[in-house]
C-alpha cells in the first residue's frame, strides 16, 4: 500500500517484546521520499489510553485533516517503529499539520 506522511492507518502492531501483536491505528511519520522508495515506513502507534504520558500527543477528531477516529487516542512517539507497508490493512485518515509538528517535537525530545 502506498502511504503518505501524516496518514493514520490500521495495522497489526507488535508489542514491544515482539511476542504478540494487536491491530491498532498508527501515524506514518516517515517522509514521502522514503515512503515511495522503501518497502518500509516509520510509524508511531496510537493508544486508547489517554492519560498524559511523556513523549505522547493527544489526538482527537479535530486533529484529523480528514477521516474518522473512533475515540480520542495518544500518539506514542516513544514507541516509534519501522514496519513493512504490506502489513497495513487500511488508511483511515490523516492528521493535520499542527498535530504532526507536535508529534515531531515529541520525537525530537527522545534524542
Amino acid at each position: 500500500m502506498n502511504v503518505c506522511q501524516k496518514d493514520v492507518v490500521l495495522l497489526p502492531y507488535p508489542f514491544s517484546d515482539f511476542e504478540g501483536e494487536k491491530v491498532r491505528p498508527a501515524i506514518v511519520v516517515s517522509n514521502n521520499d522514503l515512503n515511495m522508495k522503501s518497502e518500509d515506513c516509520v510509524m508511531v502507534p496510537l493508544t486508547g489510553v489517554i492519560k498524559d504520558e511523556s513523549y505522547s500527543v493527544l489526538i482527537k477528531q479535530e486533529n484529523l485533516a480528514f477521516g474518522k477516529l473512533i475515540k480520542p487516542s495518544r500518539a506514542r512517539a516513544d514507541k516509534i517503529l519501522a514496519v513493512d507497508k504490506s502489513i497495513i490493512i487500511l488508511r483511515i485518515g490523516a492528521i493535520n499539520d499542527r498535530t504532526f509538528e507536535e508529534i515531531k517535537s515529541e520525537i525530537g525530545k527522545i534524542f
